[in-house]
């Protein structure tokens, strides 16, 4: 799933265009949460009955709670963090809000609503963000368009065989759970030939074309994920080995997700990626993203160190940010993980999925047609595209870490109350916004800096 994007092939090529619902692929999709669910933190002394106190405020307000965790306090040293999710659509949220305000140390409200939603005051609302990996299960299956429907000019829509086969792969992908196996497909003759077809092409132009990193990695996918011409690579497989490599692994979505809650998988390492394949009426065109474009385009750089720290960086970036930001940030992504060009010894290639997996784009952007401009995330971030025509502009970056280092930049200039750091032992995200965390995220620097003197010094001993 490419952050709210799909593919549109015009005059012949492949193209993403911008979702329906909006012209931009930072669209926010207000209408996914047809609940209205929204997200409270507080922190209560450490006392007798002060949960029972919070919860009985709840009650006699009339909110019904979906969920319920407690945790020792990282802001307040003996205090207790608790995070409810709430129900709006039966009112009396705002109210609620109020007097838990009055008995809590701190309050923060998440919310996955617009702006407006009830009882989420502007100055000290945020939009809701996982914390933990396992909570990327509560969006996955809030999908923006396509899973088992297809738009009217989609290639498989009056081919009911199609229809169907699609609906399988949304149902794998509908009952996934974040710790369980990815199922097993297997793919039918007529969809390994699809595949056949589009490997075959992109495959005589990558040692040419794509980037070092990607043709390093592509090789060892073909020897331990089975990337061949006629084979379709497993998910899970292909999971396992990223895994090892940079720690990525893939998630099965059925359909398009909002940008925000695509990028946010991308915090955790996570790809959310589509297993089922184009129609095979049109195998050089897809309207949307399909397991070719995933896996032949996305997969081989997610094995890349500097490149899963880039694309991690973007995802840590869009979390809790304005809507405004996560605009700018699904641009930079758009012309960086999906259209990206670098500069290596000298030459331009390619290491964006959308060039990777579209033979006749892949070409282009390569030539003397299209301007060539370098990644600057700030004006990265609003530069206008055309969605029916090949790019005219794209942006090239001097290396994978360069890039990483603009975009960590660029992110300290987003308007959010509070630091975020990714924490690869819990695989949760830290909220940084108190002198306790603070601390306890410098002491851990501090421990990582000793170990890397001291083996600095081995080094230079015996050396």
């Amino acid at each position: 799933m490419d952050a709210g994007l799909q593919p549109k092939r015009v005059n012949g090529f492949e193209k993403w265009e911008a979702m329906k619902q909006g012209d931009h692929p930072g669209y926010r999709h207000e209408d996914a949460d047809e609940t209205g669910e929204t997200s409270l933190m507080f922190a209560v002394k450490s006392q007798v009955g002060a949960l029972a106190k919070a919860l009985r405020i709840f009650e006699t307000h009339n909110v019904n709670l979906q969920h319920i965790e407690s945790r020792p306090s990282k802001q307040i040293v003996g205090d207790y963090d608790f995070f409810v999710s709430c129900d709006n659509s039966h009112g009396g949220l705002k109210e609620a809000i109020d007097d838990l305000r009055e008995m809590s140390e701190t309050l923060t409200i998440l919310t996955r609503g617009p702006p407006d939603a009830p009882g989420a005051p502007t100055d000290d609302t945020v939009p809701w963000f996982p914390r933990k990996i396992s909570e990327l299960d509560r969006f996955a299956n809030q999908i923006l368009s396509y899973g088992s429907e297809l738009d009217s000019d989609h290639p498989g829509f009056v081919d009911k065989v199609y229809r169907a086969r699609r609906k399988e792969f949304a149902d794998i992908a509908f009952h996934y759970k974040h710790g369980t196996p990815i199922p097993r497909v297997t793919y039918t003759t007529e969809e390994i030939k699809t595949w056949g077809t589009i490997f075959k092409q992109l495959t005589t132009l990558y040692p040419t074309h794509a980037c070092q990193e990607f043709n390093h990695v592509f090789p060892l996918l073909v020897d331990n994920c089975g990337f061949r011409e006629d084979n379709i690579p497993q998910l899970q497989d292909i999971s396992n080995f990223l895994k090892d490599c940079t720690g990525f692994t893939l998630r099965p979505v059925a359909g398009l997700l909002s940008s925000r809650d695509f990028l946010a998988g991308l915090a955790f390492r996570v790809f959310h990626s589509t297993q089922y394949i184009r129609h095979s009426s049109k195998p050089l065109y897809t309207p949307e993203p399909d397991v070719c474009h995933e896996v032949l385009g996305h997969v081989p750089l997610f094995a890349d160190p500097n490149f899963a720290q880039f694309s991690q960086e973007i995802g840590i970036a869009s979390l809790g940010a304005p809507d405004e930001y996560i605009e700018k940030l699904a641009t930079c992504y758009w012309f960086t993980v999906e259209f990206g060009l670098c500069r290596q010894n000298g030459e331009l290639k390619a290491f964006g999925a959308g060039l990777l997996s579209s033979f006749g784009e892949l070409q282009y952007c390569l030539s003397d047609k299209p301007e060539v401009r370098s990644f600057d995330p700030p004006q990265t971030g609003i530069q206008k595209y055309p969605i029916t025509e090949y790019q005219p502009v794209y942006y090239v970056a001097d290396s994978f870490q360069s890039a990483q280092e603009k975009m960590r930049a660029f992110a300290s200039t987003i308007p959010r109350k509070f630091g975020v750091r990714y924490n690869p032992y819990t695989q949760s995200v830290d909220v940084l916004d108190n002198p306790t965390q603070m601390t306890r995220y410098t002491s851990d620097i501090k421990g990582e800096m000793t170990r890397l003197e001291d083996a600095m010094r081995k080094f230079s001993q015996f050396h």
